[in-house]
């Protein structure tokens, strides 16, 4: 590297704050998935561009109660950091506008509208990156490119439910359980940052950009990783264990006498050390419980036996025991309890932006000790439409 090449490099505590600083992205999406992915960049310093339309901006503006400033809590936690505009899609000017921006402006363009939506406007990857070939280009769908599904909408609840991550959640004999975040949602935009991550460092040598396509019915298929192995060796299809998992035993909550403590004794080192700490020498001399393989066949004669143990300590007590012979635990928390929490607290991952006052839980990573975070809130509807009209 030349002395020259060097001092233009963006300075370190730069590079650690915002490393992604002098990107620009659009982000042509609602709800979730696309806001995740451009929350994600705009907090690793990239400028975001969130464009809505002018009636009623984002759906996740209206997910409330509760509200914060006039839209939903859910639209903050999404959206802080982005610059906002509301763009008319029947109006060609401002639709021409928008284009222009991209083609100037913008390294990469995300999305997560339904199929054909764009296509109306010449707003696709093939028009935009003919014109500009630079340019990343990122669709978030909901079934896939192809298939016969295709062409469905899809929502991240749908994705649970036809990827198979609902059958494996929640307690067997009772009715469908979804994970009570937007797990796939969520990932969905988080692979949709990865791809363009890829694109970015791809385009330094080749100068081209990349169409970067994802889908919440892939992410739900990855998130399935596990269980699908296990269904392709034995052709077992895996039920629901509630708070445990097919593959380990004993890895589970148990209840106390004033709570539920989650306890993961994921190898026999450990599960000797709880049958030590809840005076149970015999479950640990005994061969049927010798191994995790043993352990998973006879799951049913065990965990009662631990249940009736753990019953007799409180949470307190009984985590203090467990964290003194070594043995991983934690106990259940509510949300409050999670805000509240000194863990929670020491690593400064609820921070509140500097023009609404809201505090919104940041990324979980850092750069040399340093957690990337941009500082402004989410903006109002328009509130930046000057930017398509410089």
């Amino acid at each position: 590297m030349t002395d020259t090449q060097s001092s233009n490099r963006p300075d370190s505590s730069v590079l650690a704050e915002k490393p992604l600083s002098g990107v620009t992205v659009v982000e042509l999406g609602h709800s979730v998935a696309a806001p995740y992915a451009g929350l994600i960049l705009a907090d690793l310093g990239a400028r975001v561009v969130k464009v809505e339309n002018p009636g009623s901006g984002d759906y996740a503006r209206g997910w409330g109660p509760p509200f914060w400033n006039g839209a939903a809590t859910a639209f903050h936690a999404l959206n802080r950091g982005k610059e906002g505009v509301s763009v008319d899609f029947r109006d060609e000017a401002e639709v021409g506008a928008l284009k222009d921006f991209i083609l100037a402006e913008a390294d990469a363009v995300i999305q997560n509208l339904r199929p054909g939506i764009l296509d109306r406007f010449g707003l696709t990857a093939e028009a935009l990156r003919d014109r500009k070939p630079g340019l990343i280009w990122c669709d978030i769908g909901a079934f896939g490119a192809t298939g016969p599904l295709a062409a469905k909408p899809g929502y991240d609840p749908l994705a649970q439910a036809s990827t198979g991550i609902m059958s494996v959640t929640g307690e067997g004999g009772r009715p469908p359980v979804r994970v009570g975040v937007s797990l796939v949602d969520m990932g969905s935009g988080m692979w949709s940052v990865i791809g363009l991550l890829a694109g970015l460092i791809a385009r330094r040598e080749t100068g081209e950009g990349r169409v970067v396509s994802t889908s919440l019915y892939e992410t739900g298929l990855a998130w399935m990783t596990v269980p699908l192995a296990g269904y392709a060796a034995s052709g077992e299809v895996r039920k629901p264990f509630g708070s445990g998992t097919a593959e380990i035993v004993p890895y589970q909550a148990f209840e106390t006498s004033d709570g539920w403590l989650m306890i993961a004794a994921g190898n026999d080192n450990l599960f000797r050390k709880l049958c030590r700490a809840l005076d149970l020498p015999d479950l640990a001399a005994d061969p049927d419980f010798a191994t995790n393989a043993a352990r998973v066949v006879n799951r049913d004669r065990l965990i009662p036996r631990i249940a009736a143990a753990t019953a007799g300590f409180s949470v307190e007590a009984l985590g203090q025991r467990l964290d003194e012979a070594g043995v991983p635990n934690a106990p259940l928390l509510d949300i409050a309890q999670v805000a509240g929490h000194p863990q929670t607290q020491a690593l400064d991952m609820v921070v509140k932006s500097s023009s609404d006052g809201i505090g919104l839980v940041g990324m979980p990573l850092s750069f040399d000790g340093r957690r990337p975070r941009a500082r402004s809130g989410a903006p109002a509807l328009g509130q930046h439409n000057g930017v398509l009209k410089e």
